[in-house]
């Protein structure tokens, strides 16, 4: 783009309605219900937070095309991406970024391969669906990438999110 400006990406957060039982008669009991639950994929160096639904079933436009594995050599010299699930829950006040994890991929497009811990992006999914706040993880620069995008994409929810906020180290 022209002046080095970023694109603004033209995205809403898309809340995946799944209910695995209806009219089955137990069918799918146990099964992990992905409503009000939406992937952001952080890309570190560019400083750009989108969403991506394909994340969901590891088929983002980031993930495609790459054969990720659990060493982290694999992927060397590869771009650092932070997958975000980020699940929304209602309180008094109204909705609100209730459940928000970070997990650490890395990806090396030149050699086609790249680094995720599976059994980690997993159940860091469980804990967004949780309501819980994990970001600990994440560096300061991508922190902030995360919260200008929530407050872009949803000023209001991001208002009543104060763990969220308090997690990411920005106040009001």
């Amino acid at each position: 783009m022209a002046n080095g400006e970023k694109p603004k990406p033209k995205m809403e957060f898309t809340i995946i309605r799944d209910n695995p039982t209806a009219g089955h008669k137990g069918f799918g009991i146990g099964s992990i219900s992905l409503e009000n639950v939406s992937p952001i994929i952080i890309d570190v160096e560019e400083e750009l937070a989108q969403i991506e639904i394909g994340a969901l079933h590891a088929r983002s436009k980031t993930e495609r095309g790459v054969k990720f594995t659990p060493n982290r050599e694999d992927s060397e010299g590869g771009k650092p991406y932070w997958l975000i699930w980020v699940a929304i829950d209602y309180k008094e006040e109204g909705p609100y970024f209730a459940g928000v994890t970070a997990a650490e991929m890395v990806v090396n497009r030149e050699k086609r391969r790249g680094y995720k811990n599976l059994p980690e992006h997993v159940n860091l999914l469980d804990k967004a669906l949780k309501r819980h706040v994990i970001v600990d993880k994440m560096d300061d620069r991508s922190k902030k990438v995360l919260a200008e995008f929530l407050q872009g994409e949803n000023p209001e929810l991001w208002e009543r999110s104060t763990e969220l906020q308090e997690a990411l180290g920005i106040s009001g």
